[in-house]
């Protein structure tokens, strides 16, 4: 695996982590110019900088830049002796690079007209959207946000973190029914889960949940139809409703938090 693909790995699974990058020696250097390694909040994830002192210095301050939401890239000029504690003489200037993942994963299972319209909506928001359909035509049709093409889309369900906001958009109640089910299983506490269509649709839905063994609780906080009660069917508007409720129940979780 190559530092980019390691970039790649950490940035699909949604892992905030900082690039260092040795930009410049002067005198005695524990390593060439140009050496990077990543570091997540657990420690050195990929590649070194040259180990012992210097590499233990960068692990320690790329944690501190991990704590904040987004911060700027920085560059350091250290002293070995002054400043690292090392015998040797020499400088080494150190580049950290923040790359802050967004802490708001969202999940759709269907990529119809509506989904079309929200993920594109959704896209232009710090959030993470992925978007699962049977149709490899739909899914192709997808901007901005990661689609994945799979046959049967409950069974990625259990993929995803426990703490997504899920979505189901499929093309209809008999899709939606077994996806819930699975979402139920695998993410009960879920900060939020709806479907698109009508309170008809809400009510058949959670009577065949209920028969399935669905905890109350769960399908409480289910919510069909899902989006406020703003605009019309087209889909844009309906997204736009969406966008908004999954805003209010965010920043609701924040005040409570």
């Amino acid at each position: 695996m190559t530092i980019w693909e390691a970039c790649q790995k950490l940035t699909s699974e949604g892992i905030s982590f900082v690039m260092v990058t040795m930009t410049g020696v002067r005198g005695s250097a524990p390593q060439d110019i140009g050496a990077k390694m990543l570091v997540t909040k657990d420690g050195l994830y990929y590649g070194t900088v040259g180990g012992g002192k210097v590499e233990m210095a960068s692990i320690k301050k790329s944690q501190e830049i991990l704590k904040g939401e987004q911060v700027p890239p920085e560059s350091v000029v250290w002293n070995l002796q002054k400043d690292i504690g090392m015998s040797c003489g020499g400088e080494v200037v150190m580049l950290f690079e923040h790359h802050h993942q967004s802490s708001w994963p969202i999940v759709i299972f269907g990529a119809g007209h509506v989904a079309q319209a929200l993920t594109r909506v959704l896209s232009k928001l710090n959030c993470s959207v992925t978007c699962v359909d049977s149709r490899e035509e739909w899914v192709a049709k997808l901007e901005g946000v990661k689609g994945i093409h799979h046959p049967t889309p409950k069974d990625m369900v259990n993929t995803f973190s426990p703490n997504c906001y899920f979505m189901s958009m499929t093309m209809g109640h008999a899709h939606d029914v077994p996806i819930l089910y699975e979402i139920a299983k695998h993410a009960p506490d879920c900060p939020y889960v709806g479907v698109i269509g009508s309170d008809i649709k809400g009510i058949k839905i959670r009577r065949e949940l209920k028969e399935m063994g669905v905890s109350d609780e769960f399908l409480k906080k289910l919510r069909v139809p899902m989006g406020l009660p703003i605009g019309t069917n087209q889909p844009y508007e309906m997204a736009i409703s969406i966008v908004a409720e999954l805003l209010q129940v965010r920043d609701g979780s924040k005040t409570q938090n």
